[in-house]
């Protein structure tokens, strides 16, 4: 079953990719709220969770994190990383910024070792605002699950029209490299159509962009929790392991979760 975060601080987890992370959700506790709307989404799709779409507010964001650290330096176990996730797109949030620069305060007076790391689908990459905060954090985690814009249409269900990879990519080209790139594979049906990012005419062209966008590092993942699509089929490790090959073959580092 897919659920949502409902808690504004969640964890601590141990994560696959960034070690023990403690959790940071500024959209709705009780609803989704995303730019996307990704057949392969744990917190479900987006029709399944139509609350109150308030985003939680800066204030009460600082003050949860203060006393959560607090309490987690005390008993000695201080998080790795600082992450945004949660029930969509932290990068909606309208203080997006703002909240950055109050993380980053109470990290490096409380806990100046971990990384704060941004889990996003690069949608709001146009905006000022989140360049600049993106820029600043340890991780900016970006997403690109395809080269092909059908693709990502059937994959991530964008809702903006207007999407496009290219644009997108231009956007994580001026990052210069101070960034990550996080791709899922995946297989299998959707609305009875087969669904394959892993193919080689969709590998090798992603590779291409990887190449372009040149990021410190890649982050290739499949399947690992529920999803509202029921008909999708995680890839092995060993075929990602092939496919993170072909990254470090470009100079790129590539890790597999």
């Amino acid at each position: 079953m897919t659920s949502l975060y409902h808690d504004i601080i969640f964890g601590p987890i141990h994560s696959r990719r960034l070690g023990l992370s403690l959790g940071v959700n500024l959209l709705p506790t009780e609803s989704k709220l995303c730019s996307f709307d990704c057949i392969y989404c744990e917190c479900g799709w987006n029709a399944e969770h139509p609350g109150a779409r308030r985003f939680n507010r800066r204030e009460d964001v600082r003050r949860l994190l203060d006393e959560t650290l607090r309490k987690m330096v005390g008993e000695g176990t201080p998080p790795d990383v600082i992450t945004f996730a949660g029930n969509g797109e932290p990068t909606l949030h309208p203080q997006f910024e703002e909240v950055i620069d109050d993380v980053i305060r109470l990290r490096d007076e409380l806990c100046p070792s971990a990384r704060v790391s941004v889990l996003s689908n690069a949608t709001q990459l146009h905006r000022e605002d989140v360049h600049r905060a993106l820029l600043r954090v340890d991780n900016p985690i970006l997403k690109l699950d395809s080269a092909f814009d059908s693709t990502v249409r059937r994959m991530n269900l964008p809702q903006n029209p207007a999407y496009s990879v290219a644009k997108v990519v231009e956007q994580m080209k001026s990052f210069e490299g101070r960034m990550i790139l996080q791709t899922m594979f995946l297989r299998g049906t959707y609305l009875s159509e087969p669904i394959d990012n892993t193919t080689e005419e969709e590998v090798s062209a992603w590779l291409k962009l990887v190449e372009e966008i040149r990021p410190r590092q890649v982050m290739v993942y499949s399947l690992d929790r529920d999803t509202p699509c029921q008909t999708l089929e995680k890839v092995s490790k060993e075929d990602l392991r092939r496919i993170a090959e072909r990254v470090k073959a470009l100079g790129i580092d590539c890790s597999v979760a």
